[in-house]
């Protein structure tokens, strides 16, 4: 049996560039126009990590990782798992929280007892209400296709995702201290995540690949955070 290639996503969509790219004044500028609130008061394709140092916001602690898989077997019919194959979002005020959470959820997977179907739609329940920022597109693209979820299902392969820290971009950074006010628009963050993702496979076949990608957070006032988008490439 021939040795099962790990999915890496890649791709972008239209909504990402509108909440990154174009936000660069709202994920950018808002990202850190949304740091900037909080302390006064406010409240996707994956890569070779890059090497950065953790900038730490106010917040609770992080929770405990998810854990594995359910033993249910998965639904041909690709509905809603009996056991939600995803660990759900975090009650947390705080993006570099959240969005260490659900890196290591987008990481993990386990194709033996979970159909394509229902990983995605676990993972869209971390995404924003908020349909002006929510990009499902984006989020989707992080996912192997069906067809390639049921190769990597014959092959048993499953994945565990370790986070090794996140912080704000620097490009975020600078474009909130350039304009404040932006951040209380849309109240959004980027984030970028590094860590790694070990991928097992049938036959004793395991394999570590380092990991890297950018969020952009929506947290706010008085409300949990949530996934808005996921930039196309991964902000230093």
């Amino acid at each position: 049996m021939p040795t099962p290639q790990p999915f890496k996503p890649g791709g972008q969509s239209l909504m990402v560039r509108r909440v990154l790219v174009g936000l660069v004044a709202l994920v950018t500028v808002a990202l850190v126009a949304g740091l900037i609130a909080r302390y006064t008061g406010g409240g996707h394709r994956s890569q070779a990590a890059p090497t950065a140092t953790s900038t730490a916001t106010p917040g609770t602690a992080p929770s405990s990782g998810p854990t594995a898989g359910p033993s249910t077997a998965p639904s041909d019919s690709g509905g809603t798992a009996a056991t939600n194959p995803v660990a759900p979002p975090p009650h947390t005020s705080d993006p570099i929280v959240f969005a260490k959470a659900f890196a290591q959820a987008l990481w993990t997977y386990d194709t033996r007892t979970a159909s394509q179907s229902q990983q995605l739609a676990g993972l869209r329940a971390w995404l924003t209400s908020e349909s002006t920022y929510a990009d499902p597109a984006a989020l989707a693209s992080q996912v192997p296709d069906p067809t390639l979820w049921d190769r990597m299902r014959d092959n048993g392969q499953f994945a565990t995702g370790k986070v090794n820290e996140a912080h704000l971009p620097t490009a975020f950074n600078q474009a909130v201290a350039a304009d404040p006010t932006k951040l209380t628009v849309a109240y959004m963050y980027a984030v970028t995540v590094t860590g790694s993702q070990t991928i097992t496979w049938t036959g004793g076949g395991r394999g570590d690949e380092q990991r890297a990608i950018t969020l952009a957070v929506q947290c706010r006032p008085g409300r949990d955070c949530a996934l808005a988008s996921i930039a196309p490439t991964v902000y230093p």
